[in-house]
């Protein structure tokens, strides 16, 4: 259940001058302050702790080729306190975010335009939107005039847009970054003299294009929206027809609210991991859709099998024999590419009814192209309802214009009215679309298994730390033949543990997870979690060292990245009182083979890792 209380405190304000108007995070470590520069031009800036996390920027919303942020006056603000708490699938179960608001409003001087500008400052970032009235059915094309300047001597993480958002971030130093570098979001960085981090994103991006990011060569990163993005390689190579289109600005009826803008802040990678201003600032689910909320007893979150990476047998028997060892691994689910088409609805029953017979659900993969059209769309999700499917798999969007997020929209809001799990590939970030449709699992957006040259130390150990802070991801972890690369057995084990997914799709054989060593931890690794905590060893391509928990059950995970090194952990996150440990180690002669040990160990006690050049660690504590 959400529980919501909101106070609002309204007051009048003169017209910005010399001072500025402010808001703090509940804790105070936080401030959004925003202030009218020369010629009436709207400017923010963002401190943690007092130390700059953004630098005095613009910021603006463009309409109709008018920046309605220049010559402006700024008039009566409203504060208010935000106070939630829900319930959650991910990096924890419950939600708890308290955050200070204002509505601050605006007067374009030479249009006589009123709007709004509302942000939030939480205790671990902030966020804010435009809200620009309209006259209902009338159209405006709306733009971006804002920048986000990082503090000199900062450090960013990002990828461009050339795989839309399956690309392996590059580390470079602010002053390395050239004029018109584009990054996908989220984009981190570490902050100068050890000020800690932030990462830059959006959240609630609904009938709107996704905003991408695009260097200044001054320092800065200016908001571009979807039309502006370079087309991905997915994109030409399955919609080169629609290029031009794409690139054309989208118009918005009526009232343009924009998606929150956000930038989270954190002196450490664990604050910056648990941070939920994402899905927070996200509008609740509709109760008539999900009467329970994330807690609707369809969305049952879960592991799957998946007949893609690691050979199996495309046929109705084989796909059949995936279930039953889907089955003895304990897994809920297996995802089932499109050659599931070509079978007769009746064959398509036989395997649903067969699968649910050993406690498995099926998901059925979809091309986004069939989706375009509202008949063909409901045709379809009514023909998985009918025959029993769990959810589906809907594919190859690779775009972020307005009428893409709309598809997205449309689609998960159907799939529920048919009560359909769904999990989008060929995607865009996620901005929080899992909280107002909980029946989202998952989406790609990641470079994950299907990437086959990627090289993963370095890239798994960056990654809980930059994508995966907008949100869930379907990395399909779990290879133990090439495709791993320059990791070890453990390391693969560990990233089931790392990479947050409510839908976990193996990457591997299920013959190939049961015959494993370390099988009976792999049949244990949840998909959800109840706790994360991200240790004070991590460092951002070097190293993701994880301790989460579900109910009274610990797991510790680590990837390493491309150094070997020894570790000493710490148990300090265990509870009181004696844990029996499963500890899945690499093994020091191979890097396709683990050592697994059975000890006890309380809280008191550390653990010595020794870790290869893209090595990893799994352990088990168990009451």
């Amino acid at each position: 259940m959400t529980k919501l209380l909101v106070a609002v405190v309204s007051f009048s304000l003169p017209a910005l001058a010399a001072d500025a108007v402010s808001v703090n995070s509940p804790d105070g470590h936080v401030q959004f302050r925003l202030v009218l520069e020369k010629q009436g031009l709207l400017a923010y800036a963002l401190t943690l702790r007092g130390k700059t996390a953004i630098e005095t920027s613009p910021l603006g919303i463009v309409v109709d080729g008018v920046n309605l942020a220049q010559g402006v006056q700024v008039g009566k603000t409203d504060r208010y306190k935000v106070n939630e708490t829900y319930a959650w699938h991910g990096i924890h179960s419950t939600v708890a975010v308290r955050a200070n608001g204002v509505r601050i409003a605006v007067t374009h001087e030479k249009s006589g335009s009123h709007y709004t500008l509302e942000a939030r400052a939480y205790n671990d970032g902030i966020a804010f939107r435009f809200i620009v009235p309209g006259p209902e059915g009338k159209s405006r094309v709306p733009d971006e005039a804002t920048t986000f300047r990082l503090p000199a001597g900062s450090t960013v993480w990002y990828h461009d847009f050339e795989g839309h958002y399956e690309g392996a971030h590059v580390r470079k130093s602010l002053q390395e970054v050239p004029s018109l570098d584009w990054a996908a979001p989220p984009l981190t960085v570490k902050l100068p003299n050890g000020a800690g981090y932030a990462s830059i994103t959006e959240g609630a991006l609904l009938h709107y294009p996704g905003m991408g990011l695009q260097a200044d060569g001054k320092g800065g990163f200016e908001a571009r929206l979807g039309h502006s993005h370079p087309p991905s390689y997915p994109f030409r190579l399955r919609f080169k027809d629609e290029i031009e289109r794409m690139a054309r600005p989208a118009s918005v009826a009526g009232v343009i609210t924009t998606p929150w803008r956000i930038v989270m802040t954190a002196l450490d990678l664990n604050t910056l991991v648990n941070c939920d201003i994402v899905h927070d600032a996200a509008p609740p689910p509709d109760p008539k859709l999900f009467p329970q909320g994330i807690k609707t007893d369809w969305i049952k979150p879960g592991r799957a099998v998946w007949r893609y990476l690691d050979g199996g047998e495309n046929t109705l028997e084989g796909v059949k024999e995936f279930s039953r060892l889907a089955g003895e691994l304990g897994f809920e689910y297996q995802v089932v590419e499109g050659f599931w088409a070509k079978w007769s609805q009746s064959e398509l029953k036989d395997l649903i009814d067969y699968s649910r017979s050993q406690g498995v659900g099926i998901w059925l993969w979809k091309h986004s192209r069939d989706l375009r059209d509202p008949v063909s769309r409901r045709k379809f999700f009514q023909l998985c309802r009918d025959a029993g499917a769990a959810g589906v798999k809907l594919d190859f969007y690779d775009h972020e214009a307005k009428e893409v997020v709309e598809l997205y929209e449309a689609s998960l809001k159907e799939a529920a009215e048919y009560k359909l799990l769904v999990n989008f590939h060929g995607a865009n970030k996620p901005t929080g679309e899992s909280r107002t449709f909980p029946n989202e699992l998952t989406r790609e957006a990641i470079r994950g298994m299907e990437s086959r040259k990627t090289l993963r130390a370095q890239h798994d150990a960056t990654l809980p730390f930059t994508r995966m802070l907008a949100g869930h991801a379907d990395y399909t972890p779990v290879l133990f033949g090439e495709r791993r690369n320059d990791t070890t057995w453990a390391h693969q084990v560990a990233s089931a543990a790392v990479f947050t997914s409510p839908l976990l799709t193996y990457g591997a054989h299920p013959r190939t997870l049961l015959q494993h060593p370390a099988v009976d931890v792999i049949k244990s690794i949840p998909s959800v979690w109840d706790e994360t905590i991200a240790l004070p060893i991590s460092e951002i391509g070097e190293i993701a060292a994880l301790a989460r928990r579900r109910a009274d059950r610990w797991f510790l995970a680590i990837l390493n990245g491309p150094a070997a090194k020894t570790l000493d952990v710490p148990l300090s996150f265990l509870g009181s009182g004696k844990y029996n440990a499963v500890l899945v180690r690499d093994s020091a002669n191979a890097a396709d083979a683990v050592d697994i040990q059975n000890s006890a160990y309380s809280r008191g006690q550390s653990l010595r890792i020794d870790l290869q050049a893209g090595g990893g660690f799994i352990g088990r504590f168990s009451r």
